[in-house]
């Protein structure tokens, strides 16, 4: 055959569900079966919508990105975000499938966000990023279910809820001011009172996604009448806004611009001007930074299940790829180095998959309050260092990803190139790694959360004392010892540099050993119910890697640091 007759087929989706062996062997282990036998074939329905239509809507709403009209024909003011018809497409199968309303609907008690998330984990790969609306939305409406008064909480909920696309209301969060990025103490936008919770606000929003959503949730600074107001953290408030007036315009919003994104392109990101816009207060005045975390654990978890979505996906792509190419006279897919590699991205999907989905778990439990004091704070735990930690594996399968496929991986029209942009931004959104290693800091101190984990992790390790997985639970076991020294002494010297130095390498540590329990707790199950077969070479290989990369630095390392970085 010559080099010009010879056509390479690219990789090609296979259905989501049926090609997953990990997400149908813990949705069996995880459910009452009466509740996997009710769902499991909605899951099989959606997943090949998935596939027929759903990729579709994807592929046109990223060849048809958004677009701002300032102005209209007259030159009248119009601050119109254009969108394709395929990202209105997604709203509406977003509407249908219950991505938001399954999460309150509660059907299925505790277990109904694992249903909700695990369609998520189906859509959003597909969804061109409409999964971050979503996750907004999804975050709003537990924060006002929460803290709304009856009158806005009917108002607003039936609407994130709904099973009406014309009906159906997506949430904005803003948050971002240029002057504070994370540093939301740092927020000037005004809050000037009108009448009883209702305010006008005078600011400016650097970031706002989801920025054609019907609604959003933001912080603002209330003012006296002196135009005075407190300053930091303690002086925001928290408030709900709709975007358009009961005119249909804006209200009191002027769009600037639309971000120019490395990824996520299909997803219109604003920068706003706040002038007179009408919001109404909720909860506490001062307290908009506290109310706000509700909104955080939901978009955090969202963040952790669409970087495990996303990874399962490539995944799923590189492996159908290498059965297509040839090298060396063989397909990609029988070369043992090519083999490695595939074997490793496997291990790590796996690891951040059952991270991603124990937090579902413990979410739903704690909504439904089955939950134990043990495990509300075990979620507040790990909700930052789960998010952050699989926001950094996913960037990496990404990389690796990318390279395994080869140069074609690398040209636009492959749509390839997209998964490594779009990916990066999880790193990004909803805090940075450095940003959650911090607030795992704090829940040490304000929850006492570190005894908490410790607990869990001996108690869970305990029950395979007496099983064939025996070494991999012992060693476990010393990783957790080690770890749990290294934090029980790094506290004690009360040193808030070391401390602050050493985040980073224990939220790694504590997402590698709960992750290693989780991957344990499944071989056993497997191994029992005969299921899964990859279960325990997962567990072996990921119990030998390094599972607790700590950085006990002293002093002067501390200021070697400094000079490094150039400070």
């Amino acid at each position: 055959m010559s080099s010009r007759s010879f056509i390479q087929s690219g990789p090609q989706l296979p259905d989501p569900y049926a090609s997953d062996p990990l997400l149908r062997a813990y949705l069996k282990r995880r459910l009452p079966r009466e509740v996997h036998e009710a769902i499991r074939p909605d899951l099989q329905r959606f997943a090949q919508r998935v596939v027929s239509e759903i990729e579709s809507y994807g592929e046109q709403a990223e060849a048809q990105e958004p677009q701002l009209k300032s102005y209209d024909a007259w030159g009248r003011r119009v601050d119109e975000i254009l969108v394709s018809p395929a990202w209105e497409a997604l709203h509406r199968v977003a509407a249908e499938e219950g991505l938001i309303a399954i999460g309150y609907e509660r059907l299925f008690g505790q277990h109904a966000r694992l249903y909700q998330f695990t369609k998520l984990y189906l859509y959003s790969p597909s969804s061109a990023f409409y999964a971050c609306p979503l996750a907004m939305t999804d975050g709003a409406a537990r924060l006002l279910e929460l803290y709304a008064d009856p009158v806005l909480k009917q108002r607003a909920l039936s609407h994130l809820c709904s099973r009406d696309p014309a009906d159906f209301w997506t949430s904005g969060q803003w948050m971002t001011e240029k002057q504070g990025g994370s540093d939301v103490g740092q927020s000037a936008t005004a809050a000037r009172h009108e009448a009883g919770d209702f305010y006008r606000l005078e600011g400016h929003k650097w970031f706002t996604s989801a920025t054609t959503s019907a609604m959003a949730m933001t912080l603002a600074r209330i003012e006296d009448r002196d135009g005075q107001s407190v300053s930091g953290s303690r002086g925001l408030s928290l408030f709900y806004l709709e975007t358009r007036d009961a005119a249909g315009g804006l209200n009191g919003i002027q769009i600037d611009r639309l971000k120019d994104k490395l990824g996520t392109r299909a997803l219109p990101t604003a920068e706003l001007t706040l002038a007179g816009c009408r919001a109404q207060r909720v909860g506490t005045e001062g307290q908009g930074v506290k109310l706000m975390s509700s909104l955080f654990n939901v978009t955090r978890i969202y963040n952790a299940v669409i970087a495990v979505s996303f990874m399962r996906r490539m995944l799923a792509l590189v492996r159908d790829y290498a059965q297509r190419r040839e090298a060396f006279s063989r397909p990609l897919i029988e070369l043992p180095l090519h083999q490695e590699t595939l074997a490793h991205l496997e291990v790590q999907t796996r690891g951040a998959f059952l991270l991603g989905f124990a937090l579902t778990d413990l979410l739903g439990k704690v909504e439904c309050r089955t939950a134990t004091a043990d495990e509300a704070i075990l979620l507040r735990l790990l909700t930052p260092v789960v998010k952050l930690f699989t926001a950094k594996e996913a960037v990496a399968l990404m990389s690796e990803a990318i390279e395994a496929i080869g140069g074609a991986a690398y040209i636009e029209d492959t749509r390839l190139p997209k998964w490594l942009r779009d990916t990066q931004v999880l790193a990004i959104w909803e805090g940075t790694t450095n940003v959650l290693s911090l607030d795992m800091m704090r829940a040490f101190h304000k929850e006492g959360a570190f005894p908490v984990f410790a607990r869990e992790i001996a108690g869970r390790l305990q029950a395979h004392q007496q099983s064939s997985l025996r070494p991999f639970s012992e060693k476990i076991a010393a990783a957790a010892g080690k770890l749990h020294s290294f934090v029980m002494e790094t506290l004690s010297e009360n040193n808030a540099a070391k401390l602050e130095v050493s985040a980073r390498g224990i939220a790694m540590s504590i997402a590698r050993i709960f992750a290693a329990t989780e991957l344990l707790d499944h071989a056993a199950w497997a191994l029992q119910n005969q299921d899964d077969p990859l279960a325990l070479p997962s567990l072996e290989r990921w119990c030998r890697q390094d599972l607790t990369p700590l950085r006990d630095l002293s002093g002067d390392e501390i200021g070697v640091n400094r000079a490094l970085a150039g400070g």
